[in-house]
């Protein structure tokens, strides 16, 4: 289908972008990627009368290093993250997980911020962004506020951002030098959602789980914060029976929705499969 008419908007700078957003209201969304937001205005399940293309603000983009985080621009694209060698070296699960969004097409245009700004479930990096102990910084005429990403997304397409906020950049802290990571991504071809992915950051010690995070993808109407499964594996040498405890508590949260992908009884099954997998992954790159 074709989306309705609207009016669009392309500013030059945060500053303006949050004063169009303020004055056109709640019939105005931004614009960044386009690759969930244009496929829903085609359906008309998104109807915004005006939209405000963030691609011309400079300062909305870029990977810099700010004492023991990296910040990270919100129109900086997945090819930009592939292409960084301080995300490669500093943050190579997010290196990891762009390469599993989506294909070449979707890299080149779809930004981080719009991954983690959409709220959509399905999206790769809001899980990853949790486990990374992430924080989002929004702007609005109220001012710059800074929200964790753990505390950010409230239910499907629903977040913290208040009206005319816009995300502008995502501040990860550095893990650990000999920390381990993985995203175990299950999809049906090339280009799908997962129909289940988790998300593992730990560190070991004496051969033993010394601190871990798990997220999880698509298993909810949110991306999900798995604590009690990362919870049943500090401390132990990810054996048989600690990694089936950490597969159960990470299912126990689980509440997928039936699709084309699979039953949520499947769906559940497999996601506890990916947790396993991510945590085995990580270990052993864990230094």
């Amino acid at each position: 289908m074709i989306p309705g008419q609207f009016q669009y908007y392309r500013p030059a700078t945060t500053a303006e972008a949050i004063g169009l957003m303020a004055k056109l209201g709640d019939d105005a969304r931004p614009l960044a990627g386009g690759h969930s937001l244009i496929p829903m205005m085609k359906l008309r399940l998104a109807t915004p009368e005006h939209l405000v293309d963030l691609h011309g603000i400079a300062s909305l983009k870029g990977i810099r290093r700010e004492g023991d985080r990296i910040v990270i621009g919100a129109m900086t694209t997945q090819h930009d993250l592939l292409a960084s060698d301080e995300i490669a070296k500093m943050l190579p699960i997010l290196h990891e997980t762009s390469l599993l969004i989506a294909d070449p097409q979707v890299r080149y245009m779809g930004t981080i911020g719009g991954n983690v700004a959409n709220g959509d479930p399905g999206n790769d990096m809001p899980a990853l962004m949790m486990t990374l102990g992430a924080t989002y910084h929004l702007e609005g005429q109220g001012g710059v506020r800074q929200v964790p990403a753990a505390e950010f997304y409230q239910g499907a397409y629903f977040t913290a951002l208040e009206p005319g906020e816009i995300l502008t950049a995502i501040a990860v802290p550095t893990p650990a030098a000999n920390h381990g990571y993985a995203y175990e991504k299950l999809k049906r071809k090339i280009g799908d959602y997962a129909t289940a992915a988790a998300a593992v950051v730990l560190t070991m010690s004496g051969g033993k789980v010394a601190t871990c995070s798990i997220g999880l993808t698509n298993l909810s109407e949110t991306a999900l914060l798995a604590d009690e499964a990362a919870k049943a594996v500090i401390g132990t040498s990810l054996d048989d029976a600690s990694l089936k405890r950490a597969a159960a508590a990470a299912e126990a949260i689980m509440s997928p929705a039936g699709d084309g992908r699979g039953s949520p009884e499947y769906r559940k099954y497999v996601g506890g499969i990916m947790v396993i997998r991510a945590l085995q992954h990580a270990a052993a790159r864990a230094k």
